[in-house]
């Protein structure tokens, strides 16, 4: 087993590394932007370097600084949680050419899964059921063409967009000028490259993912579903497992598939494949080849550490288990707590006045938060995360809502109240969503937090 791996990430994720890598006797190495020097993975973990200024571009997306760091504390391998580098193939490749081990899958793997259109592709080779879509689209005649091609109302996504960024939906003519326009711009500024393409626009799905784990070995699992309906701008607010959507069969099913495809595809380490779900049909969305914000949710209803296993994996281990050793024991769900006004959702960084985390059983609480602690502006909002599990949803949503009500975080506002609104609402209490059910709720009422 490695000795030393060193955790090229910052907040919440980095403890959470770090904890699984105590608990398999592995030694730490936190690496860390001068803004960060009193965080909590910095002062847990066995080692820290400071690996440049407060901006990302200066530390946590620099990647020389950061092998330099696990060259000279002689760290085994390297974990980029989600996030920064952690899809980054360069990085990988950089990574395992100084002899250190990326923990995830290959750079080439990620090449092929992580481009939209490449890994679209993959997916309709391996038999995953896809949206009808288009080639990348090089001109707005391009758009115009194969948007008449499929039908009104598409989709324009950048190749390598994530977190909603890049993605504008058309229903006319006029309009997919203007959303092919918005879209490359919006994909220039944020993304290596501008290149967009286009998919059939479906009115009310719901957003399910299939979490799998993969050996070098060719043993493949799938780790059941997670509903990621609510959301916000595309950036996803609470999410739940097993989907109240779905029954055992359906899971089967798109498990079945999805477990069949990665094994086609010779992929390995975790990986989610998210799909849109309408009117009993799943279509293919894309992968994410690496460590998901939610992953505590499939933990908690499978028993299975997702961290740990990965960095087994990347030490060569097989899983060690067949998918009908996976069993799913009752429900979880989970709410990002982000450092934002509930209503406006502008970020609001500051000092931490007052920490109380809720406890219990069936309650865990993934954060680097402190009472003292000062929030920094320079980067995600994201501060915790509440991960509430019980026999069954609503035993689950029971606990979740005495959860927040003892959740206390003094000083910046956050979105406690809002997660606290959304949960007493009738559709979502009988699991009656889909992605567009927040912002259509929220523009129908004026937020009024408890």
């Amino acid at each position: 087993m490695f000795e030393k791996i060193l955790i090229a990430n910052r907040g919440e994720i980095a403890l959470r590394i770090h904890r699984a890598c105590k608990e398999m006797g592995i030694k730490t190495v936190a690496v860390h932007s001068e803004a960060d020097a009193d965080a909590m993975h910095v002062r847990l973990a066995d080692e820290a370097v400071c690996i440049g200024p407060a901006r990302s571009s200066d530390s946590y997306l620099n990647k020389s600084a950061i092998i330099s760091a696990a060259v000279i504390t002689g760290a085994d391998a390297i974990h980029p949680g989600f996030g920064f580098l952690s899809e980054n193939a360069d990085f990988a490749e950089m990574v395992e050419s100084h002899g250190i081990k990326f923990i995830g899958p290959t750079a080439a793997q990620m090449r092929k899964m992580g481009d939209k259109i490449t890994a679209r592709q993959a997916a309709v080779d391996a038999g995953i059921p896809v949206t009808p879509g288009s080639p990348s689209l090089d001109t707005v005649e391009d758009a115009v063409k194969w948007a008449n091609k499929i039908g009104y109302p598409v989709i324009i996504k950048a190749k390598d967009g994530g977190g909603g960024k890049g993605m504008k939906t058309a229903f006319s003519d006029e309009e997919i000028k203007e959303a092919y326009t918005m879209a490359r711009a919006e994909a220039k500024a944020a993304f290596p490259s501008d290149v967009v393409y286009m998919e059939k626009y479906l009115q009310k799905p719901r957003h399910i993912e299939m979490q799998i784990l993969a050996d070098e070995h060719g043993n493949v699992v799938h780790l059941g579903e997670r509903d990621c309906s609510i959301q916000r701008n595309h950036q996803k607010v609470i999410e739940e497992s097993p989907s109240p959507a779905l029954n055992a069969e359906q899971r089967a099913e798109i498990g079945d598939i999805v477990r069949k495809a990665i094994e086609k595809i010779g992929y390995y380490n975790a990986g989610t494949l998210e799909f849109l779900y309408e009117d009993g049909r799943f279509y293919f969305l894309e992968m994410n080849t690496r460590l998901q914000v939610e992953h505590p949710v499939t933990e908690a209803v499978t028993g299975i550490d997702i961290v740990r296993e990965q960095i087994r994996i990347a030490n060569g281990a097989t899983l060690g288990y067949t998918q009908e050793d996976i069993k799913f024991n009752g429900h979880a769900i989970e709410c990002r707590i982000n450092a934002e006004d509930p209503e406006t959702f502008t970020p609001c960084p500051g000092k931490i006045t007052d920490w109380h985390a809720p406890g219990g059983l069936g309650v865990r609480v993934d954060s680097a938060i402190y009472s003292g602690y000062t929030i920094p502006p320079y980067y995600d909002s994201m501060i915790a995360k509440l991960i509430v599990f019980g026999t069954n949803r609503n035993a689950c949503l029971m606990r979740l809502r005495r959860a927040l009500e003892e959740f206390v975080i003094g000083g910046p506002k956050t979105t406690i109240p809002l997660q606290e609104e959304i949960i007493s609402q009738g559709d979502f209490i009988d699991g009656n969503y889909n992605i567009h059910w927040l912002e259509k709720y929220m523009a129908s009422k004026k937020f009024e937090p408890k």
